[in-house]
């Protein structure tokens, strides 16, 4: 009986990892999505006088980051003007952690991925009281 959970143990502590991981992963991707329009919304759609796209992407990727702080997160945001509407893509970057430990990103000369998820949105960049 000691053999058979000393054999299991390990293999039973993996899938609990694994399903943690892929829990919390899910859980960050449908929470990022809300705030990453959000904060695109709030920060994109009017911004203030003399605020170019760069400012605006500054203040959204500052924001996802006071909110998506943990042990192998990171957060980007880039965007692309076209024809007077800019897309704002944000990304949360995800590295999987044993139970809130941070894990090696290589084995055995393997390099273990990230995993990613994007969230974009396409705003108009209206300005009251411009004339165009």
């Amino acid at each position: 009986m000691t053999v058979e959970i000393a054999t299991v143990l390990p293999v039973a502590i993996i899938v609990m990892a694994i399903v943690c991981n892929g829990m919390a992963f899910f859980s960050e991707c449908a929470a990022f999505d809300r705030m990453a329009r959000n904060a695109v919304r709030l920060y994109a759609t009017v911004p203030a006088y003399g605020e170019d796209p760069a400012q605006a992407q500054a203040n959204i990727e500052e924001l996802l980051e006071a909110r998506f702080v943990g042990p192998g997160q990171e957060v980007s945001v880039a965007s692309e003007d076209s024809g007077g509407y800019t897309c704002y893509t944000a990304t949360l970057s995800f590295a999987p952690t044993l139970f809130g430990m941070s894990l090696r990103q290589e084995f055995f000369g393997v390099h273990l991925p990230r995993i990613s998820h994007s969230a974009s949105l396409t705003v108009d960049r209206y300005k009251p009281g411009m004339l165009l």
